[in-house]
């Protein structure tokens, strides 16, 4: 946890608006996870906070990596570029999985000398693989309940139940080896029949597989979707680790590999941002504050993610219900219209925290605002860590660092 005070040190050294990740929080999530979740090997998903800085501490405690895109292949690669040739190829085999269900034939082609898992839904994905990337190793996405989830996605993506094995038997056919079985239950999913809804319906498919002859899968991905605590209505992570426990050694014998592709549950705890008020107005009576930072950068998870990050105030005094705006000309960028702010004036700071996932990493350039868009970062002395590693990234980049 980093405290007031520290934030706003660092707000002072290197300016507003400013992204804080704090490392330390980074890895005790990691660590939690695998806790509750001995089973299961986590691989960090690389869209909720696509910072090399991030991917690189999460690689140093252990992390595999689920990537959808080549440049967050690139992002994990550079992390393992120097190793031996065998032993880099062994690593990505084992610790990448590209899960993004539809590959432009580009990508097929270019991660092809991997090796790597991949993940696909539908016939027409099986005639690209076989074409342009027949080395690799298939995982079915099945579709499954989102119900309840922030962020639903099975409306986009996975093949039904009744089609699965159908999908598999002409992989197979086509000379392809299907390995497992992979699901989503929707971003941010407090709903736990989600997961034990998914994981019958996965023990299911297995088993029809076997009935019609398919005897080569081995591996259950079980998806993202492990909620963050951002508010108390959020049950504690071991609850939800108990229920999916409970169902993997109901369900699946222990020879079957168990993944999970956790981002947020990592990140967004680990997130503070500090902006700076650029101006003030009275608007139906209301106070309203407008801030160096908005929806189309930091706050970017409020459009995208359906998140809401409280807006803070260092100051103390009387609050009064208050709207702050971003600092873009579009109505849009609207960061919260009922906030419980102090009388504040124009270069006071504000401050949120837990927005560590799906926010930076989705900023854009709208109306010319460009220093979200890639992170710079330099290590610290390893004597004043905890840990060996990164305490601190910062952002935005041209102020840049971690401690």
């Amino acid at each position: 946890m980093i405290s007031k005070t520290r934030l706003q040190q660092l707000a002072a050294q290197h300016g507003t608006p400013l992204l804080v990740i704090d490392h330390d929080e980074l890895r005790k999530n990691f660590q939690t996870f695998r806790k509750y979740l001995p089973r299961v090997q986590p691989y960090f998903a690389v869209k909720a906070g696509a910072d090399p800085a991030v991917v690189r501490t999460l690689f140093k405690e252990g992390a595999s990596f689920d990537v959808a895109s080549m440049p967050e292949f690139e992002m994990v690669y550079q992390n393992v570029k120097r190793m031996a040739p065998n032993k880099r190829q062994q690593w990505i085999w084992d610790k990448v999985i590209y899960a993004n269900p539809i590959k432009p034939v580009a990508t097929l082609e270019a991660l092809d000398q991997y090796k790597p898992l991949v993940t696909f839904d539908n016939f027409d994905e099986i005639e690209k693989i076989k074409k342009h990337a027949p080395n690799a190793g298939l995982c079915l996405r099945l579709k499954v309940p989102n119900t309840g989830a922030m962020v639903e996605l099975s409306s986009k993506f996975g093949a039904s139940p009744g089609e699965a094995v159908d999908l598999i038997l002409e992989a197979d056919r086509q000379g392809l080896v299907v390995e497992g079985i992979s699901f989503h239950v929707g971003s941010q999913t407090t709903n736990y029949t989600n997961y034990v809804e998914a994981l019958n319906l996965t023990a299911d498919v297995y088993k029809e597989a076997k009935s019609r002859g398919y005897y080569r899968m081995n591996l259950v991905d079980i998806g993202g979707g492990f909620p963050a605590p951002y508010d108390a209505t959020v049950r504690p992570f071991r609850e939800l680790a108990k229920v999916i426990n409970s169902e993997l050694t109901r369900l699946f014998p222990p020879n079957i590999e168990i993944l999970a592709e956790p981002g947020r549950f990592f990140v967004a705890t680990a997130g503070y941002s500090v902006a700076k008020i650029i101006g003030k107005a009275v608007r139906d009576g209301k106070p309203s504050y407008y801030i160096n930072d908005g929806v189309y950068h930091t706050y970017s998870g409020q459009i995208f993610d359906h998140a809401k990050y409280p807006v803070k105030a260092f100051k103390r005094g009387k609050t009064k219900l208050s709207a702050v705006f971003g600092p873009t000309c579009d109505a849009l960028d609207v960061i919260s219209m009922a906030e419980n702010l102090p009388e504040l004036q124009r270069d006071d700071l504000v401050y949120s925290e837990m927005i560590g996932a799906y926010t930076y990493a989705s900023a854009t350039t709208f109306n010319g605002f460009s220093y979200w868009i890639a992170p710079h970062t330099v290590q610290v002395a390893r004597s004043r860590l905890s840990s060996a590693g990164t305490r601190y990234s910062i952002w935005p980049p041209q102020r840049g660092q971690c401690w």
